[in-house]
Order: C-alpha cells, then sequence, then structure tokens
C-alpha cells in the first residue's frame, strides 16, 4: 500500500494500543510513544518519496524499508498484545514473572526498529527526497476536499468510438441468412482494446435483435473458466419464460456434465446467440463446449447445430482460440483506434464541459494530442487517461503529465505501453486511495464486487483514519472514497441504486492486473490459485499481509502454512464440498493476529471454538456458509467490528461482550432466545434482531446505532415498541418485517428527527397519519401491509418524501388517486405487483419534481403528460402477450421538448422473473424535433409485437 498511508495507519493504531492496553504496555509504554513519534516524523517527507520511487530504484527501496520496519513493529504490538491476553489465565506469581520476560523482549524489539528507522531517515537527505510542501503543488488538498463531495455522474450511455464499421461486419455475420449452421463468430484483440464493448454493441442492436427474438444469453468466462458457473449463467437467461424458480433450483444441484446435457436440450430446437465474454485457452473453450476430438468439423455437445442458424460470439485474447472454436469461421480482428477517432475518444472523456462545443483551450489541445499519440490508440489507455486528465484543467498539471507520459511509455510493445499509462493513474492516486485500490487486487477477475461487503472490508482494514472521516461516519468516507475511484476510471459501476448510488461494481482486466503488480511488489497480497494452490504466486509469501484463496479449502488447509503475520484472509469460488470442523482449525493456529477473515461461500458444518482466540479479529464473514451456530467463544472476539451471518438457528447470547461491535448483520435467525446488545455502544447498523428480542433491550444506550432491521413474530405493545424507537436519536434507517401471521404494531414516530428511510413489510390494521411519521422522512417502502384504503391523502402530504415504493399487497385496492399539489418534492415513484391496481390518477399540479415512475403496464395513469421533470417510465408486463394500450403513445407525441437535443427512447428487457420490462427515457442526442413522434411510433410497433426477450 502507499507507504505515506501505512505510516498513517501505524501512528494511529499504535496511538489506540496505548490507550485501550494501558496495563499491557506498563514498562515500554515510552519506548512504544518514542517509536510512535518516530513515524510521525516521517510523514512529512513520505508523500514527495512515494511519487519519486517510480523513477529512482533507490528511493523504491528507502521505502520499502520504512515500509518493512512498520510492518515489523505491527507484529511485534499485536503479538505482544495476543501474548499478554494469553497470560491472563496462569497464575499471578507465574503471570508477573512471564509478563517481566515479555517486556522486556518487546523493549528490546522496539529499539532496534527505532535504530533502524534512524538510519533510514539519515538516508534520507542523501536521496534528494523533500518535506511536503518543498516543491509540491498546494492545492492538492483542496481537489481532493473537492473530489470527495462530488457525487458519481451516471452516464446513460458509453462513450463509444470507432466502432460503426466493426458493428455493421459483425451484425452481417450474425445474421446472415445463407448460412444455416451453428457457427461461432470470434472477436479477437489485446486486452483493452474494446472487444466486450463491440459486442455489447452487437447484441443489443435492432436486426440482431429481431433475428434472435427468444433465446440469447450473455455469459463472462474469464481466466478461471468454470464451465459450471458458465453453464448456469447461461440457463437462467435462456429458460427463465419457461421453467419456473423451483425447477432452476432443482437445476442448481445439478452436477456440471448434467448441466451440460440440460442445457443442450434446451438449445437444439431453437436459433439461438450465446456470447462467451473473454475465453483465454483452447482448452477453455474445449472443456466449455465439451468437444471430444481434435475433428475441425466437431462442433461441441453442449452447443448443438440444430440447422436454425445458431450463433456463438466469442471474445478473446488470443486468435488460436478462435480458429479452435471453429476452424471455418474467420474471426474478426479488432484493429486500433484511428488518429482521429483516439482524439475523439480522448476529447470526450477529459473535455467534459465543452464535448459539444468543439472547441478546447489550445494549449490543452496541443498537450493532449500529444498524450493521446502516446497512447498507442488503445481505447482503454485513452480512456483512462481522458478521465485523470478531465479532473484537473491546469496547464501546469498537464504538461507534468506529458512529461511523465514519456518515461513511462518509453518501452516498447502496446501491453507494456498500456500498463504504464494506468500505473501513471497509480501513481497520482491521493495515498488515502492508494490501499483501497491495491485491496481490489484481492478479487477474482471479472468479479461483482458488492460496495456494501467492500465497504466493511476496508473499515476493518483501517482505510479510514478517524482525522480523515472527522464527524461524518466512516461508511460516508469509504463510499465517498469508491466514488472517487470510478470517477477516475480505475472502477466500473455495475449496478446503482435508485437515488444513484453504486451498488455492485467490477474492475477491467487490465486495472486489475495494475493493483495486482503493486500489490505484489509491496506484499501486499498474495493468492492461492485452484491451478496450483500449493504454490503462492507472491515471491515472499512469508511476509505478504493479506491472501485470497481461489482453490478449494480442503487443498488450502493442507499445505504447510508460511505467513504467520497475515492480517487477511478471503476465500472465492470454492468448490461445493462441505467443510469439516477441523478443516478450519487451521485458521486460528497459523493466523494468531488475523484482522478480516471472509469464508462467503465455503460451505462448513460449524465454527471451530479456536476462532474466539482470534483477538485482533474485526470482520468475520459467514454469509451462504450454511452455517447454523456460532461457538461461544465469539464472544471473545473483542476486536470485532462485523459479524455478517445468515440464516442461524439461533444467535448465542454472547455478542454483548463484543464491545466493538459497530455492524450486526444476522437475518433469519429459525430459533429465537435471548439476546442482550444494549452493550454495544458503537453500534451502528443492527440488521436481523427479531421484536421479541429488541424490546427487552434498553434501546436509550444504543446512541450510535444508524441503522435497525426488525423481523419475525411481532406481538409488542405499540406504544411501547414506539418508545423504544424514539429513544435512537441518531437513527437514519428503519426496517420492520414482520412474519405472516402478525401484524406491524401501531407506532409514532414524529420524534424521530432524523429517520430519513423507512421499509415496512407486513400487515397493518391502518396505516399511520401523515403528523405520525418521522418529520424528515425521504425514502418510504410498504410492502404486505394489505391496506384498504387509497395511502396516497396521507401519504402526498409527507412535505419531504423524495422516493416512495409501494410493492405486492401494500395495497388491496383499485384506484389510486394523487390530488393538486400532492408529493412538492417526490422524484421517484415505483409501484411494483400492485396487480389489483387498475388506475392511478394524478392531478393537474400534482408530484411537479417526478423524474422517475415505474408501474404495471395495465395500470391506467391519467395526467401523466402533465408531469414536465418525468425523465424515465418503466412499464412492467407479466402476461405472455401485450394486450393493454394506455395512455403512453398519447403521451409521447404530446410531450415533446422545445431542446433540440432531447429525445425519448425506448427498449425493453425480461427482468429475472420473466416479466417485460419496457423504459421510455428521456435522453440528451442530437435527434430532429420529431423525437416524440417517432417514439410514440416505436412504442405502438413494440406492443404490436410478440413477447421482447431483451434491451432493444
Amino acid at each position: 500500500m502507499a507507504t505515506g498511508a501505512l505510516v498513517s495507519f501505524a501512528v494511529e493504531r499504535i496511538g489506540d494500543m496505548l490507550i485501550q492496553e494501558a496495563n499491557f504496555f506498563k514498562g515500554v509504554r515510552g519506548q512504544v510513544e518514542r517509536l510512535q513519534s518516530d513515524l510521525k516524523a516521517m510523514q512529512c517527507f513520505l508523500e514527495e518519496a512515494d511519487k519519486k520511487q517510480e523513477e529512482d530504484p533507490r528511493v523504491r527501496d528507502w521505502v520499502s524499508a520504512i515500509r518493512e520496519a512498520v510492518y515489523e513493529a505491527e507484529d511485534i504490538i499485536d503479538m505482544f498484545i495476543l501474548d499478554a491476553q494469553s497470560l491472563r489465565t496462569h497464575s499471578f506469581p507465574e503471570r508477573a514473572f512471564k509478563k517481566l520476560i515479555k517486556r522486556y523482549k518487546v523493549g528490546k524489539k522496539v529499539e532496534a526498529i527505532q535504530l533502524g528507522l534512524q538510519d533510514i531517515s539519515n538516508r534520507r537527505e542523501a536521496l534528494g527526497i523533500p518535506n511536503i510542501g518543498e516543491g509540491t503543488s498546494l492545492s492538492r488538498s483542496a481537489q481532493m476536499l473537492q473530489d470527495l463531495r462530488r457525487s458519481t455522474p451516471h452516464a446513460e450511455e458509453h462513450v463509444v468510438v470507432g466502432l460503426k464499421k466493426d458493428v455493421n461486419k459483425l451484425v452481417e455475420k450474425l445474421i446472415r441468412e445463407g448460412d444455416q449452421r451453428r457457427r461461432v463468430i470470434s472477436l479477437v484483440g489485446m486486452g483493452g482494446i474494446g472487444k466486450t464493448t463491440l459486442a455489447k454493441k452487437v447484441y443489443n442492436h435492432t436486426k440482431v435483435l429481431e433475428h434472435f427474438p427468444d433465446c440469447c444469453a450473455w455469459a463472462y468466462v474469464s481466466q478461471d473458466c468454470r464451465p459450471r458457473d458458465v453453464y448456469m449463467q447461461i440457463i437462467k437467461q435462456v429458460c427463465t419464460s419457461t421453467i419456473d424458480q423451483q425447477v432452476l433450483e432443482k437445476v442448481e444441484k445439478l452436477q456440471e456434465h448434467e448441466l451440460g446435457d440440460f442445457l443442450r436440450e434446451h438449445l437444439k430446437e431453437k436459433r439461438y446467440l450465446i456470447v462467451l465474454d473473454d475465453i483465454w485457452s483452447c482448452a477453455d473453450w474445449d472443456c466449455l463446449a465439451k468437444v471430444s476430438n481434435n475433428d475441425p468439423d466437431c462442433l461441441g455437445n453442449v452447443f448443438p447445430d440444430g440447422g436454425k442458424g445458431s450463433r456463438i460470439l466469442l471474445t478473446t485474447r488470443h486468435k488460436d482460440v478462435a480458429l479452435q472454436a471453429d476452424a471455418r469461421s474467420i474471426p474478426q480482428e479488432m484493429k486500433l483506434l484511428s488518429k482521429q477517432e483516439s482524439w475523439d475518444l480522448f476529447r470526450r472523456k477529459a473535455f467534459l464541459d465543452h464535448v459539444d462545443e468543439d472547441r478546447y483551450p489550445p494549449d490543452l489541445e496541443k498537450l493532449g494530442r500529444e498524450m493521446v499519440d502516446k497512447c498507442n490508440r488503445l481505447p482503454l489507455a485513452i480512456v483512462v487517461l481522458g478521465g485523470l486528465l478531465s479532473r484537473n484543467m491546469s496547464h501546469t498539471e498537464w504538461r507534468k503529465v506529458r512529461d511523465n507520459i514519456n518515461t513511462y511509455l518509453a518501452k516498447e510493445g502496446s501491453q507494456i505501453g498500456v500498463m504504464t499509462v494506468l500505473n501513471l493513474s497509480y501513481i497520482v492516486l491521493p495515498s488515502y486511495l492508494k490501499p483501497c485500490f491495491l485491496h481490489l487486487s484481492l478479487f477474482p477477475e471479472d468479479y461483482v464486487i458488492s460496495t456494501r461487503k467492500l465497504f466493511l472490508l476496508w473499515i476493518a482494514e483501517g482505510f479510514v483514519l478517524s482525522e480523515q472521516a472527522g464527524q461524518q461516519s466512516m461508511k460516508v468516507t469509504v463510499e465517498a472514497y469508491l466514488n472517487e475511484l470510478v470517477n477516475r476510471n480505475l472502477i466500473q459501476v455495475v449496478r446503482m441504486s435508485v437515488n444513484a448510488r453504486v451498488v455492485e461494481c467490477r474492475v477491467h482486466d487490465l486495472v486489475r492486473e495494475l493493483a495486482v503488480r503493486k500489490a505484489k511488489e509491496q506484499n501486499f497480497f498474495g493468492t492461492h490459485d485452484i491451478a496450483d494452490p500449493l504454490s503462492s504466486s507472491t515471491s515472499n509469501s512469508s511476509k505478504c499481509r493479506r491472501q485470497s484463496i481461489y482453490s478449494d479449502m480442503e487443498r488450502y488447509a493442507s499445505v504447510e502454512i508460511s505467513t504467520p503475520y497475515l492480517r487477511s484472509l478471503l476465500f472465492f469460488k470454492l468448490g461445493r464440498e462441505t467443510c469439516r470442523i477441523s478443516q478450519l482449525d487451521f485458521i486460528g493456529k497459523c493466523f494468531k493476529i488475523l484482522r478480516v477473515l471472509d469464508l462467503e461461500g465455503v460451505k462448513v458444518e460449524s465454527l471451530p471454538s479456536i476462532v474466539g482466540k482470534l483477538i485482533h479479529l474485526r470482520y468475520l464473514g459467514l454469509r451462504r456458509t450454511g452455517l447454523k451456530l456460532l461457538p461461544l467463544s465469539i464472544g471473545n472476539l473483542r476486536s470485532l467490528q462485523t459479524l455478517d451471518v445468515k440464516n442461524l438457528k439461533q444467535v448465542p447470547n454472547v455478542i454483548w461482550k463484543v464491545q466493538n461491535m459497530r455492524h450486526l448483520y444476522m437475518e433469519g435467525q429459525k430459533d429465537v432466545i435471548p439476546l442482550r446488545i444494549d452493550t454495544l455502544k458503537n453500534l451502528q447498523v443492527l440488521s436481523g434482531i427479531t421484536f421479541e428480542q429488541w424490546i427487552v433491550n434498553n434501546s436509550s444506550k444504543l446512541t450510535c446505532l444508524r441503522k435497525l432491521k426488525l423481523e419475525g413474530r411481532c406481538e409488542v405493545e405499540g406504544v411501547k415498541f414506539s418508545n423504544s424507537i424514539a429513544k435512537l436519536c441518531g437513527l437514519k434507517s428503519l426496517y420492520l418485517k414482520t412474519s405472516y401471521e402478525s401484524s406491524i404494531p401501531s407506532l409514532a414516530m414524529n420524534s424521530c428527527l432524523h429517520l430519513s428511510k423507512l421499509d415496512i413489510k407486513g400487515h397493518m390494521q391502518k396505516l399511520l397519519e401523515t403528523f405520525q411519521f418521522p418529520p424528515n422522512l425521504s425514502q418510504l417502502t410498504l410492502e404486505a401491509c394489505k391496506l384498504d384504503c387509497d395511502p396516497m391523502p396521507i401519504l402526498e402530504k409527507l412535505p419531504n418524501l423524495l422516493t416512495l415504493r409501494l410493492r405486492a399487497e401494500s395495497y388491496l385496492g383499485t384506484e389510486l388517486h394523487v390530488s393538486a399539489n400532492g408529493f412538492p418534492l417526490l422524484k421517484v415513484l415505483q409501484l411494483f405487483e400492485l396487480s389489483k391496481v387498475i388506475e392511478l390518477n394524478i392531478e393537474n399540479g400534482a408530484i411537479p419534481w417526478l423524474i422517475q415512475l415505474h408501474s404495471h403496464f395495465s395500470t391506467r395513469i391519467s395526467g401523466v403528460d402533465k408531469l414536465p421533470n418525468l425523465v424515465e417510465v418503466k412499464l412492467v408486463e407479466d402476461s405472455e402477450k401485450i394486450s393493454v394500450f394506455p395512455a403512453w403513445e398519447k403521451f409521447l407525441r404530446r410531450h415533446r421538448f422545445s431542446e433540440y437535443h432531447l429525445y425519448w427512447d425506448i427498449s425493453w428487457e425480461t427482468n429475472r422473473y420473466g416479466h417485460i420490462e419496457f423504459w421510455i427515457r428521456r435522453k440528451k442526442g442530437l435527434t430532429s424535433d420529431q423525437s416524440s413522434t417517432v417514439a410514440a411510433e416505436k412504442l405502438a410497433l413494440l406492443l404490436s409485437r410478440s413477447e421482447p426477450t431483451r434491451k432493444s
């Protein structure tokens, strides 16, 4: 990680330890405090050294020496605390004697580190490393604060340049009527050249949609090719409309060869299009297609040739893979962009404010063209560089980047050139972002990352300092870090929430490769790959701080572990075999100072009690493990901040001992036993506690609680329950979910001044009156409430409501009515699965700021043409044939835009439940003023056709 950030973390951690473990440090406190001071002194010049180490190997060695010294200091202190803790079970004389010996040894080790740091410091001036402020820009911190506050831009479409001819050529290959044999069409090119971008463009092309109307799928393959996962990706897309959820669950339990047979049977009578994105080797193709011999005419067993013109679209970096897949089909090799196309792509990314005007500052244009020339016409390199420069329009900064780029791109070979351009993005990252970026290297290639989990991991790793977070929570700070990495084009957004927050993300493979290289250089992490789990991928594995395990647990557990100072251990893509409890013992025995342990997806019978000895553990992830019970020793994890587990039989009543707990997720408890949690004064998120468990705790002690989710059978008295919620002065989010046989208690939450998000799932005798809702409520979701009366007359009076979701069975009536001036600030209105609602009436002047409207297609909506700010409409139809045509054609014809560059866009897709989703979006683009009429005609055409299957 960035050494400056590492030192900052170490300084804060040592300070915390001196306070929390005061008794342990008696006798060595002075030495540890001096060590802390020495590390603080080094912070003043490490930022400049971090930059210079890319150019000067002497500085790189100097920074590495500091990093190793800090690692050693952390190890000594953590091991000392662990040893001191273990002595508590000894008799007093023995304990006192051993403490003296251990303190003496620790004192000597600390002295040795101090001498080493002094020697390192003395070498600084000889290497010409200045202090911060000497020759560096003073505007960087101001820019950092501005960037942190900037929200993530939600681009409506990707910037695509230079692919028009490629698109047309590829579309022609896919829909060619003369050849009815199944063909594999391959896109071949180096990483970052745009193979996936082109494939997506073609996959969603109108002609392709019409040619393959009902059997299409897209599957990511990647280096770690797993046929079973690929088959399931395809099955879930091509079979959703023909099999129900129960059958799909049975299919998921099939073996790999059975899945292949199932897929073949489903495809053999259909004309299908399947995209296999990112195949790395001929062996991977043979394994996926189940090719049994070397005959070029053998098409494999999984993807049958039914003589209907089926196509497989394959993307790969290797031409031999394309020829192996179909020797009779000529691969389409992607070319680099032309010089003009390269500039067009760069200007769209770098000159965000002037992209339509075609004018730029002359000095920046000259520098930009010089840098674009050095990107070797590779799209990814240009996009990353443009994103980097878009953040600073200073001629000085652009000139610095131009001068650096000459050095970094001096080596020959486009692959190296890309890495050096991406490396430039890493160099200019602020020190607080570098460890977050390196942490992304732990995740497998093409892995979709949950940001909720990512935030919790970053917090547990200590990537957020108290002084950086300030008055805001650490979660807010790490979310700002993620948004900045997105803005710098180092993270790709996969899915966003309705309020434009990133929910899922991934890292491009080349960007991940950069993160892996940097992480290995700094002993940040190592991996054990499934191909060779017995050899770590890092050259100095005994010193690495983090490991990702891509092999199966049993093989990894059998390896002689050589990383005693490991801090983080994460498991990915493991087999379905259940791990015995003995196979997990090695974690507690070998990694005694572990801070992060994520076993998500590892099938385990139970957790060994030795886990309770990991007193430095901060994060314990146990989702999707099948675990039913936690050991009582879990109460000994005094440093634990996050426990993430689901569907336990019961939660042991020892959680109250874990005083540092901040995030407790325990949804789906089967047996409800008393659970004390009111001792957890640092608790910020509590998710999954039952109503019965909650009501016996003193909620006034939970002063830090910000998010609460209650579930299960509810038999508590309304006033008592309301009072327990009212005592949570800082509560911002509340989720109430009752079991089928019980009801939500009567509530009065008008005293919850900070509560902004409320979710209610369960039967309600009566909807709250307007004055009983939290006064600052901005987001409300109702589901299964079974309300008989129209809720709109009450809800429309909520003054600060921005988002309203009415889900299945929230309302049992047939009409909803919004009166004039109702919902003065509402921006999002979503009506999900309200099967009985046939009409929504919106009076003139209601919902003036509505941007997004989701509804059932058959619901008649009057007044929609009076919504001046409406941008997006989503209509869901769950029948096989659309038979109802409401006022949307009229709306599109009447609702035109005075702005020349706005138009309506129509698209559709089939969701995971097999329902058709129509999207009507207002977009930007240079179109004619007839666009509203065209959109209406397109909608009418779509409605007259058979059921669509995916996005148009």
